[in-house]
């Protein structure tokens, strides 16, 4: 389990659709390839756990978004704001991630993420996810191409 920042109070709720602004703010900041605003209101109108996490000043500095399928919950998207990535707030939300999927009884999380994307894969080795597979030409990437995902698994 890691821990928040000690000398900072954060406010984690649920994700509203008035969250949607500053979330594909965050998202297009982070990510090449960003989730659209209809990725994010479908997700919250399917009733996925969707939940974001803001500094004591009310700023927005990271969300997951987790679908539950049978006893598998998927992680579908996390991130972390650019300018506090490196100070421990992604392990923090994936133990908000896994805290969420026991409380839905499911034995397992699954999520996909780029080769490229080294440091979220430092994260998820860091936190015990093993690589399970493979999924071809998952992502697309800058030149009009795609990109592999590699799947991985965290048992709770």
């Amino acid at each position: 389990m890691s821990a928040a920042p000690e000398h900072e109070r954060f406010d984690y709720a649920p994700m509203v659709a008035a969250d949607i602004d500053e979330v594909l703010e965050l998202e297009h900041s982070v990510y090449p390839h960003p989730w659209t605003r209809g990725n994010f209101l479908d997700s919250l109108a399917s009733g996925y756990e969707a939940w974001v996490l803001r500094d004591e000043h009310w700023n927005l500095v990271g969300y997951f978004l987790m679908m539950p399928a049978v006893h598998e919950a998927h992680l579908l998207n996390i991130a972390v704001a650019a300018n506090r990535q490196g100070q421990g707030l992604g392990r923090y939300l994936l133990d908000k991630v896994a805290a969420c999927a026991r409380g839905l009884s499911m034995e397992s999380i699954l999520l996909e993420v780029r080769p490229t994307n080294l440091r979220a894969l430092k994260i998820y080795k860091e936190y015990g996810f093993t690589e399970i597979g493979r999924r071809k030409a998952y992502y697309p990437d800058h030149q009009g191409q795609r990109e592999d995902a590699i799947v991985m698994r965290f048992f709770l």
